[in-house]
């Protein structure tokens, strides 16, 4: 079919103009130019085309894996095996592959008003009470395979899981301690709660933390009548801001108190721990003194057994010199008849010494 024939001769020419071949074709003149005019192809523009194109395979074939990413491979659209660290290889267009960043934190903002939007961030606790909260949820990527394959918008879930596992802790929450002091508590719980729900669906998304970043009650005014009868408007989060300071001046007493009470408990145990260690040592002190006069006693007694005499006399004048040792004395002689008028003089060699001693 001659039109079959010149679409065929024409590709040729065309082809042979875009490989920039030379030499002679067969169905061109000796000068190596085509019957168009055009450059001929030859076994050398051939073979160049297909080291460019071989080139061009390898370049899209090769990819890199950094220690901070996951990369899969997929096998004509689906999964096929994990890619390893460094530098790998997969055959395109028959397998491609897909790399992540492993490491890099994303956030989600809950509870954020935006324009022409509501504000999600109106939940209702446990007391019935409407509060205002504004969080921000950290994440990510763990298991680039789940993360490729288990949801169709990671972002998407992630927000709408984060939403409800917030509404449902505050919903068994009261208002006045999400308010003050159980903030940790809350972040706590609702990161368990999100976590635990992408691992059933086994999203490959790893929470690293949430964030309270406000909680108020809602921006609302209310009318407050007095006893006169003059009506005033005062803010909702103005009067919560009121408590919350009154709770934490509350706080804050009621630790200076625990502060002063810890401080004299420690100060009388240590009293109490030194009346004991000193009752003890007088204790100790004591036995050990009737220890000591026990064992002299027996040590006389055995004395006494041998010799009774010498022993008596002995112990007769110990005791007189302890008795009369630092004692004034004055001597007296008995007369004949016994009445005791004779005064015997004496050197007082004790005062002497005792003057000597204070001069």
């Amino acid at each position: 079919m001659p039109e079959i024939d010149e679409l065929v001769r024409k590709g040729q020419e065309h082809l042979r103009v875009l490989m920039g071949g030379g030499g002679r074709d067969r169905g061109g003149d000796g000068g190596g130019r085509g019957p168009s005019g055009g450059p001929a192809l030859t076994r050398g523009t051939v073979g160049l085309g297909l080291v460019v194109a071989l080139v061009l395979w390898l370049f899209a074939s090769l990819y890199t894996v950094r220690p901070e990413q996951q990369s899969i491979e997929l096998l004509l659209g689906d999964f096929s095996e994990i890619g390893t660290e460094g530098l790998n290889f997969a055959p395109w267009p028959v397998v491609t592959a897909e790399v992540f960043d492993v490491t890099t934190n994303r956030t989600e903002e809950i509870g954020v008003r935006r324009s022409g939007g509501d504000n999600d961030g109106l939940m209702l606790t446990t007391d019935e009470n409407i509060v205002d909260i504004d969080f921000q949820v950290v994440w990510n990527i763990k298991d680039a395979k789940n993360f490729k394959f288990s949801l169709r918008d990671p972002d998407a879930a992630v927000r709408a899981i984060s939403e409800s596992a917030m509404r449902e802790v505050i919903a068994q929450s009261e208002l006045a301690p999400i308010l003050n002091r159980d903030r940790a508590a809350v972040e706590a719980r609702v990161k368990e709660l999100i976590q635990g729900t992408l691992d059933n669906r086994e999203s490959g998304i790893n929470v690293l933390r949430v964030n309270l970043n406000k909680v108020d009650p809602p921006s609302q005014t209310v009318q407050v009548t007095d006893a006169q009868g003059n009506t005033t408007a005062v803010s909702v989060v103005d009067a919560f801001r009121d408590v919350q300071a009154a709770e934490q001046e509350r706080d804050r007493v009621e630790r200076q108190a625990d502060a002063y009470a810890n401080r004299r408990l420690a100060e009388a145990r240590g009293e109490s721990a030194q009346l004991l260690e000193a009752a003890e040592g007088y204790r100790a002190r004591v036995v050990n003194d009737a220890v000591g006069e026990a064992s002299r006693f027996e040590a006389v007694r055995e004395e006494y057994a041998e010799a009774p005499e010498v022993t008596r006399k002995r112990l007769y004048l110990e005791t007189m010199e302890k008795v009369f040792g630092d004692v004034d004395k004055i001597i007296l002689e008995n007369n004949q008849s016994g009445t005791g008028q004779g005064v015997v003089p004496y050197l007082p060699l004790n005062e002497l010494r005792r003057n000597g001693g204070s001069n």
